[in-house]
């Protein structure tokens, strides 16, 4: 009869092996951007003088059932200093008084309808195909209808374009973290993902990569890569293709972007399941092909690739947290260390991102978020066999 002691011993070598083994990707990945999130900025290129006032630049608005809140965003938008004819508000498969609302404020509207064909892709291709047929436009930033941007945003971005940049990406922050220790956490977790590990991407020379609101592509990117990414996370799909087809994504540090997110109730997990089940589509249909170009030699696509392999920070934890059962010295000095990066770069974040104690603090509910995602894996696995349908979140205050 097998020794039970031994089956156990067996038995947490693999666990803790296999743990180890799947979150190692993203442990290389989380301290390649923690330790350039640390540095110190890269020094920015000067613009020529008379160079940014002279870029002709449009602010499109993907809106999906945006009424109750399309006017604030516009509203920000011209404090920014937006003209109400470069806003162009995309009023996507809406039943409601999105457009009309757009209309009455001022800014153009472009209406589509298509009951097959639905998604933020898919509003976003049908307004840069038309807008570069029929306007002079150099560049295009896209801003979320649910979104409020700071009076330097578009200077900054116009700056950024001025000196030579393809495509930039400002941070993508909460808008409402007060809301409940939810959001209160997405503001940490955003921080580290929509701020920090940009800032250390752009410190190491690489694509920072889209984050789906306050991104923008000049009209020649556009031309070279159409966009024509549909999936759930098609900011993340474009940006594959523009990594793949030698174009940089540059980071703008100096301003952000604030989204409205869903305090309590049905929209938050509707949300987390489409972001982070899109994601597990991408590394379904996307990793296999990477590999491959890595090995090949096209060693430009490694970091998106180990982009693709960092999991959810959640699970990411759980995978290092079971990297601790097993026996082997070396298995448990590899789980000290992920688990002592992870630290680190929620800390980093905070330190280089305006983060405060709040932050840091809103870790004590952690443990119950963390189970809370464990739970959701049924919902994100099935999100990620989905369509790419454009389901409107519901955000705070909303029946």
């Amino acid at each position: 009869m097998p020794d039970v002691m031994s089956l156990w011993t067996d038995a947490r070598l693999i666990v803790g092996g296999v743990a180890a083994l799947a979150s190692l990707p993203g442990t290389v990945e989380l301290t390649l951007l923690t330790v350039g999130g640390l540095l110190p900025a890269p020094a920015r290129r000067a613009v020529p003088a008379g160079t940014a006032a002279n870029l002709r630049l449009a602010v499109v608005i993907p809106a999906h059932n945006e009424q109750a809140g399309i006017v604030q965003c516009l509203r920000t938008l011209v404090g920014a200093g937006a003209s109400l004819r470069d806003l162009i508000v995309v009023a996507d498969n809406c039943t409601d008084n999105t457009a009309d609302l757009a209309r009455i404020f001022g800014a153009t509207v472009l209406e589509r309808f298509n009951a097959d064909l639905r998604g933020k892709g898919y509003a976003l291709d049908f307004a840069f195909t038309t807008l570069m047929k029929e306007s002079g436009y150099d560049a295009f930033v896209i801003v979320d209808a649910d979104t409020d941007v700071p009076p330097e945003f578009l200077r900054e971005l116009r700056a950024r374009f001025a000196a030579g940049a393809n495509a930039v990406q400002c941070r993508y922050l909460v808008r409402n973290p007060e809301g409940s220790m939810r959001t209160r956490l997405m503001n940490l977790a955003l921080m580290a993902f929509n701020a920090f590990r940009p800032r250390g991407r752009e410190r190491w020379g690489l694509s920072v990569g889209i984050l789906g609101n306050g991104f923008g592509l000049r009209r020649s990117v556009l031309d070279a890569v159409p966009y024509t990414a549909s999936s759930v996370v098609e900011d993340l799909e474009y940006h594959l293709r523009l990594v793949e087809a030698g174009y940089r994504v540059e980071f703008v540090e100096s301003t952000s972007v604030f989204g409205e997110m869903p305090v309590q109730g049905a929209g938050v997990k509707t949300q987390r399941a489409r972001w982070e089940g899109g994601r597990i589509r991408m590394v379904r249909e996307h990793v296999p092909a990477l590999l491959g170009r890595v090995l090949s030699g096209r060693l430009r696509l490694l970091e998106p690739l180990l982009e693709l392999l960092l999991l959810p920070l959640a699970l990411h934890v759980v995978l290092a947290a079971l990297s601790l059962v097993s026996p082997s010295p070396v298995v448990l000095a590899y789980a000290a260390v992920a688990l002592g990066m992870i630290a680190l770069h929620l800390c980093g974040a905070v330190w280089r991102c305006g983060g405060t104690w709040r932050d840091l603090g809103a870790l004590g509910a952690a443990p119950f978020y963390v189970l809370w995602k464990l739970a959701m894996i049924p919902a994100l696995l099935r999100t990620s066999r989905s369509s790419s349908a454009w389901v409107r979140t519901e955000r705070g205050g909303e029946k």
